[in-house]
């Protein structure tokens, strides 16, 4: 009984904790809930958690505003991409130790961070885009099939196509949508996400949604960019965490 009242709370407070950043941010959610569920269980078993959450908040970003159609014409080899990468990535996720999946969680998260803190903002030309896209997708879906996260280099790479900012968080909401959904048939396709993880998934939504809420009034009274900087460096600590787990 203690064990389940304990894991209900960590569950309730990591998906608060993830709505609360989307809410400030307009992403974060599954690198927050993958980062916070992955130090007490199995990566693959956090990732099934998180499918419904993620899929409803994300869809619910993506149809924020009215360029949904003209992001699906521009992006969908990219889309197309990442399911590929993301189904045959989740082969990692569910068969390798679960150790060396925190690992990868991990360096996944500090990778991120770094880049988000530290990197110089980046620019695709025109020219590029339709070669670079798919590239960019399946690098995207292999490394999110593999550790459970979505951004890298997804995020970065539509950052650097020159959309206004609305554009902007409709075409994070599509990737990290399609993601979701791709990550759902990868570990169906490989036996680690059943009927019956549904329902906790889908009690996930409350808490995430509340979150969302929450963040959006922080959002207006404090600066988003102090507090990306907060989350990330908290992403870098949580990443270090997971990927020393096989040294100690």
């Amino acid at each position: 009984m203690n064990e389940s009242a304990n894991f209900y709370f960590w569950f309730t407070l990591t998906f608060l904790a993830a709505g609360l950043v989307k809410g400030v941010t307009g992403m974060g959610l599954p690198t927050v809930a993958m980062g916070l569920l992955g130090t007490v269980m199995p990566p693959a078993a956090a990732a099934a958690i998180l499918v419904i959450p993620s899929f409803v908040t994300n869809v619910w970003q993506l149809l924020s505003g009215p360029a949904t159609a003209r992001l699906l014409r521009r992006l969908w080899p990219m889309m197309l991409a990442i399911v590929v990468g993301t189904v045959g990535g989740a082969a990692l996720l569910v068969r390798v130790d679960p150790l060396w999946s925190a690992f990868s969680l991990g360096v996944a998260l500090i990778v991120y961070a770094l880049y988000a803190l530290l990197g110089p903002a980046l620019s695709v030309s025109v020219r590029a885009e339709p070669w670079l896209s798919p590239v960019i997708g399946v690098v995207t879906g292999a490394i999110t099939g593999a550790t459970g996260v979505f951004v890298m280099p997804a995020v970065p790479y539509l950052q650097a196509l020159g959309l206004d900012k609305d554009e902007l968080v409709q075409a994070l909401g599509l990737s990290f949508t399609v993601s979701t959904m791709a990550l759902a048939a990868g570990l169906m396709v490989h036996g680690a996400f059943h009927l019956n993880q549904l329902g906790v998934s889908t009690l996930a939504i409350v808490p995430a949604l509340i979150g969302m809420w929450a963040g959006q009034k922080v959002r207006a009274r404090i600066s988003p960019k102090r507090f990306k900087q907060c989350f990330l460096m908290f992403l870098a600590v949580l990443g270090f965490e997971l990927a020393s787990r096989p040294f100690f």
